[in-house]
C-alpha cells in the first residue's frame, strides 16, 4: 500500500518523466526556435537600415559634388516653380534636367533628415539621368518623381513595411515606373509606408515613423504618408501614391497637398506589391499627390499613354480628355456637411460650408445630397469585404517579426484564438466575418454602386463635394479611429475618383469649438477623434471632390475649379 500511495501520490513513474522531458523539450525548441526567428528579422531589419544609410550618403556625395562644380545654380528658384513651370523650363533648356535633379535630391535629404519619410534613394537614377535627353520628346521629361514604397522598380525591395518582404527585389519595373521613364520622368527616391499599408499612420519596424511636415507630434497620414510628408516638406514636386480607403487623400489632407485617386485600373496596378492581394470588394487605385491639380492632370495625361496600354492589356484604353479637364461649364454640385457616421471637427466643416459658398458664388448649382445606407455600406459591404478572410492573409504578413505600435490596435481582434474570433463574429457581426458566400457579397457590392449612382441621377449631379478627414491626428491615433475613414472609403467601395484640394487651416477659433465637440453620438470613438485632432492651429483643412466612375477628367476640372476659387478668395 505504501508503495502504492508512493506511485500515485509521490514519486513519478518512469513514463511521467520521459513524457515531462519530452514536453520540456519540445517547449525550449519553441523557444528557441522563436529566438531564432526574431535573431534573422532582426538582422534583415539591420540590414536594410544599412542599405538605407549607404543609399542616403552616396546621395548626399553626389550632391556635394554637383554643387561644387555647378555654383550657379538656382536651388531655391528650381524648387519654387510648379511643375509646369518647370517642365516648360526643361523643355525649352532654361533649366537642365542635372540642375533640377540635383536641386531635388538635396531637398529630399534635408526633408528626410527631420521627417524620416524616404526607404531609400534610387541611385540607378544617375543612370537615368545620363541618358534623358533621349526621351526629350515625353511630357515629363527631366522630372524627378518620388514613388511609395511598394511600387515596384527593379533590383528594389517592395515590403510594404512588413519584414516577410525584406530581401525580395523586384525583377523587373513596375508598369507605372516604366511609363514614368518613357515619359522622361526619373524615379529617383522610395517613400515610408505604414506596416502592411493597412492605416493611415505612417510608421513600420523597419524604417520608424514619418513625422508630419506641419508638425512633428501629428502623424503624415497613410499609407502613403512618405509621399504626403516629402511633398509637402517641399522635397518632391509629383509623386506617386496608392489608395484602398484614403491612402493617398488622408496624407494629400493632412500634409496640406492635392492626391488624386483615379478609378480603379484607370492606372495599371502591374507591379505594386500588397499585403492583401486578391481582394476584390474595396479596389484599389494607383494616383498622383503634388502641390496643385494641374500637376495632378499633367501626370495623368502622361501616365495615360499607348504605352501603358500596351504594357497592360487589362487596362482600358482611354487616353486623358484634355478638353474635358479645361471645360469651364457651370456645374451641379452635390454636397453634404456630415455623413451621419462621424462628425466633421469644426475646421472640416467650416472648409466645407467655405468652399460651397465660393462655388455658389461663382455661378456653380449647389444640392443637398447624401449617400444612401452609408452605414450598411461601410459595415457589410466594405470592412466585411476588406476583411472577408479574416484578416488571414494580412496576419501572414506580420509573421517573424514585430508588430508596429500603428498596426497593433487595429489587429487584436484578428489575432485572437479561432474560439474566440467565433464568439465575436456574433456579438460583432459586421466586424469580424469569415467572408461567406463572396459571389453574394460582390453582387451587393454592385448593387450599392447602382443604388448610389440612381439617387446621384436623380438629383442630375455632375460632381460631389464632401468633407475631407483631418486635420492630421497625434501620433498612434489613426488604428483607434478606423470609424472616421467613412469620408473616403466609401468612394474605394463605390470605385468613384476622388481627389482632396487644400482650402484653409485651422484657426484658434476652431479650436475653440473643439473644446465643445461632442460627436454625432458621444461614444468612447468620438472622445478619442476629439482628442486625436486637437492642437492642430495652423495645419492644413482639405475638402474632398468626387465624380462617377471614370469620369476622372471631370473629378479633376472640379478640383481644379475649387483651388482658383480658393486661391482668388485670398489674394
Amino acid at each position: 500500500m505504501d508503495n502504492y500511495k508512493q506511485l500515485v501520490f509521490g514519486a513519478k513513474p518512469k513514463w511521467t518523466v520521459i513524457l515531462s522531458a519530452t514536453a520540456c523539450g519540445a517547449s525550449a525548441l519553441v523557444l528557441l526556435l522563436k529566438w531564432f526567428g526574431h535573431q534573422q528579422s532582426w538582422k534583415k531589419i539591420q540590414e536594410a537600415k544599412v542599405r538605407r544609410e549607404k543609399s542616403l550618403q552616396r546621395a548626399e556625395y553626389a550632391v556635394c559634388q554637383f554643387n561644387e562644380s555647378h555654383p550657379e545654380t538656382d536651388t531655391s528658384l528650381i524648387l519654387s516653380l510648379s511643375l509646369a513651370e518647370l517642365s516648360k523650363q526643361l523643355k525649352d533648356g532654361t533649366l537642365t534636367p542635372q540642375a533640377v535633379f540635383h536641386s531635388y535630391m538635396e531637398k529630399t535629404l534635408e526633408v528626410n533628415r527631420r521627417l524620416n519619410c524616404c526607404t531609400e534613394v534610387l541611385l540607378e537614377s544617375w543612370d537615368q539621368l545620363e541618358d534623358i535627353d533621349s526621351h526629350k520628346d515625353g511630357l515629363l521629361y527631366g522630372v524627378p518623381v518620388s514613388i511609395k514604397e511598394n511600387i515596384g522598380y527593379k533590383g528594389h525591395d517592395s515590403t510594404c513595411g512588413v519584414i516577410c518582404k525584406l530581401d525580395l527585389p523586384a525583377t523587373g519595373d513596375s508598369v507605372l515606373v516604366e511609363v514614368l521613364k518613357r515619359q522622361g520622368a526619373i524615379p529617383f527616391v522610395k517613400t515610408n509606408v505604414p506596416q502592411g499599408l493597412q492605416s493611415f499612420d505612417c510608421g513600420n519596424p523597419i524604417y520608424g515613423l514619418t513625422l508630419n511636415p506641419h508638425n512633428p507630434q501629428k502623424t503624415s497620414g497613410g499609407s502613403s504618408g512618405g509621399e504626403g510628408a516629402l511633398i509637402g516638406g517641399g522635397g518632391s514636386v509629383l509623386g506617386i501614391g496608392s489608395d484602398i480607403g484614403g491612402s493617398i487623400r488622408i496624407p494629400s489632407s493632412f500634409c496640406g497637398i492635392c492626391g488624386f485617386k483615379p478609378t480603379a485600373n484607370r492606372l495599371s496596378l502591374r507591379g505594386a506589391s500588397s499585403c492583401i492581394r486578391g481582394q476584390k470588394s474595396v479596389l484599389s487605385s494607383l494616383g498622383p499627390m503634388a502641390r496643385d491639380v494641374d500637376s495632378l492632370a499633367l501626370c495623368m495625361h502622361a501616365l495615360l499613354c499607348d504605352h501603358m496600354f500596351i504594357l497592360d492589356p487589362t487596362v482600358p484604353p482611354i487616353p486623358f480628355n484634355q478638353q474635358v479637364y479645361q471645360s469651364s461649364k457651370p456645374l451641379r454640385i452635390g454636397y453634404y456637411e456630415n455623413d451621419g457616421y462621424a462628425m466633421p471637427s469644426p475646421s472640416m466643416s467650416r472648409a466645407l460650408r467655405e468652399t460651397k459658398a465660393l462655388l455658389e458664388k461663382a455661378g456653380h448649382t449647389l444640392v443637398s445630397f447624401s449617400p444612401p445606407r452609408l452605414i450598411y455600406a461601410i459595415h457589410e459591404l466594405g470592412i466585411r469585404g476588406l476583411l472577408g478572410d479574416g484578416c488571414t492573409t494580412l496576419l501572414s504578413n506580420l509573421k517573424g517579426g514585430p508588430v508596429d505600435p500603428c498596426l497593433r490596435v487595429q489587429i487584436i481582434p484578428y489575432s485572437l484564438p479561432r474560439t474566440v474570433k467565433k464568439i465575436l463574429s456574433v456579438l460583432l457581426k459586421p466586424i469580424v466575418s469569415e467572408g461567406e458566400d463572396l459571389w453574394r457579397h460582390h453582387a451587393d457590392v454592385e448593387d450599392y454602386m447602382h443604388e448610389v449612382i440612381a439617387e446621384w441621377r436623380r438629383c442630375e449631379l455632375d460632381v460631389l463635394l464632401c468633407p475631407m478627414i483631418g486635420p492630421a491626428y497625434i501620433h498612434n491615433y489613426p488604428g483607434q479611429l478606423i470609424s472616421t475613414i467613412t469620408y473616403t472609403f466609401i468612394y474605394n467601395l463605390l470605385n468613384f475618383p476622388a481627389g482632396v484640394v487644400p482650402v484653409s487651416t485651422v484657426t484658434a477659433e476652431d479650436e475653440e469649438e473643439l473644446r465643445h465637440y461632442k460627436g454625432n453620438y458621444g461614444d468612447v470613438w468620438d472622445k478619442l477623434y476629439k482628442k486625436a485632432v486637437t492642437g492642430g492651429e495652423g495645419l492644413p483643412v482639405a475638402v474632398q471632390c468626387v465624380a462617377l466612375p471614370w469620369q476622372d477628367e471631370l473629378c479633376l476640372r472640379f478640383m481644379r475649379e475649387v483651388e482658383m476659387l480658393v486661391r482668388e478668395d485670398k489674394k
